[in-house]
C-alpha cells in the first residue's frame, strides 16, 4: 500500500474529527444502540474518495450498523460538505469499512487465558 501524503494525512484527520462528530449528533438511537466510532479515515491521492473505518461495539450489530450507514451515506456526506465547504473544492465519496480491530485484540486475549 501506498504512503499517504502530509496532506492527505491532514485532511483524513479532519475529516474524521467531523464525521465522528456527524455520527455523534446521529445518535446511537439511529444505530440499533451500538456505539459507533469511527477509527480513521484514508483518503486517495486526488482527495476525491475517503475510506472511512467504523468501529461498532458490540460487533454483533456491524452488519446492521454498516446497513444503516449505507442509507445515510448522502445525509452524512451532505453534512461534511457544509462543514468543509469554505477548506475543500469537492466534498470526497465516502466508502464506509467496519474496523475489527477490536474483536482480533479479544479474540488474542481469550487464546492467552486459555
Amino acid at each position: 500500500m501506498e504512503q499517504e501524503s502530509t496532506r492527505q494525512q491532514k485532511v483524513g484527520k479532519q475529516l474524521q474529527k467531523d464525521l465522528a462528530d456527524i455520527i455523534r449528533q446521529q445518535g446511537m438511537a439511529v444505530y440499533g444502540g451500538a456505539m459507533v466510532t469511527v477509527t480513521g479515515v484514508r483518503m486517495s491521492p486526488d482527495l476525491g474518495l475517503a475510506r472511512v473505518h467504523l468501529s461498532i461495539f458490540p460487533s454483533a450489530k456491524a452488519p446492521e450498523v454498516m446497513n444503516t450507514v449505507a442509507q445515510h451515506n448522502r445525509a452524512i456526506r451532505g453534512e461534511l460538505g457544509r462543514r468543509v465547504a469554505r477548506q475543500m473544492r469537492i466534498v470526497p465519496e465516502l466508502s464506509f469499512f467496519v474496523d475489527d480491530s477490536l474483536d482480533y485484540v479479544s479474540r488474542i486475549d481469550e487464546l492467552l487465558k486459555k
